[in-house]
């Protein structure tokens, strides 16, 4: 019975919006993701296959949309250190669609709750065009196929993408895009503001 009950909840854990630890050796180090600066050539991470003129927002942002996501980002990060707890939204406990909702919430900006509706809202951004603000989506179990996990945007420099997201095992974090696990799992990326 007890075997029964650990693996029920290691299931919930898995399935939520967490991450599945995977022990990876790399020969080489680490891949990278790789950004190309032509309009022609999509993002070479796997899943994220829009080509130049499908969708694609590349607007310059104006001010308001700037000052919006800077604050929306420094929210966000004041929640850094909080644990994880699935379906928290909460200093006390938070998951990842739940940190970024709060953090939006908080300035009058409303986002849908979960992370699978989240991906559909807003306008998709290559790997290249990331900005502060950003959403990025992440597909973490191998079953169901379906995004399960989000993070947002925090600095981007050069082709290094730092994003904030709340994880299972370490709660409200900071992570970057170029780590294996992040950038396998990763699937699509979307603008908002």
């Amino acid at each position: 019975m007890r075997q029964f009950i650990c693996a029920g909840l290691t299931a919930i854990l898995l399935g939520s919006c967490g991450v599945v630890k995977k022990k990876t050796t790399y020969a080489d180090g680490p891949p990278t993701v790789s950004v190309v600066a032509t309009d022609s050539v999509a993002a070479s991470v796997e899943g994220e296959n829009t080509p130049a003129g499908e969708g694609a927002y590349t607007d310059t942002p104006g001010p308001e949309e700037t000052v919006r996501a800077e604050a929306v980002v420094r929210t966000a990060l004041t929640y850094t250190g909080t644990r994880y707890r699935y379906g928290g939204t909460t200093r006390k406990g938070m998951d990842c669609s739940g940190l970024l909702y709060v953090a939006f919430q908080e300035h009058d900006f409303p986002i849908p709750r979960v992370s699978r509706e989240m991906a559909d809202a807003g306008r998709r951004v290559r790997v290249q065009q990331l900005r502060k603000g950003d959403l990025l989506f992440f597909k973490t179990t191998r079953r169901g196929g379906k995004i399960n996990h989000v993070g947002m945007v925090v600095e981007v420099a050069g082709d290094d993408v730092k994003f904030i997201h709340s994880t299972t095992s370490r709660g409200v974090i900071v992570s970057s895009l170029r780590e294996g696990f992040w950038n396998y799992a990763f699937v699509k990326a979307t603008r908002v503001f």
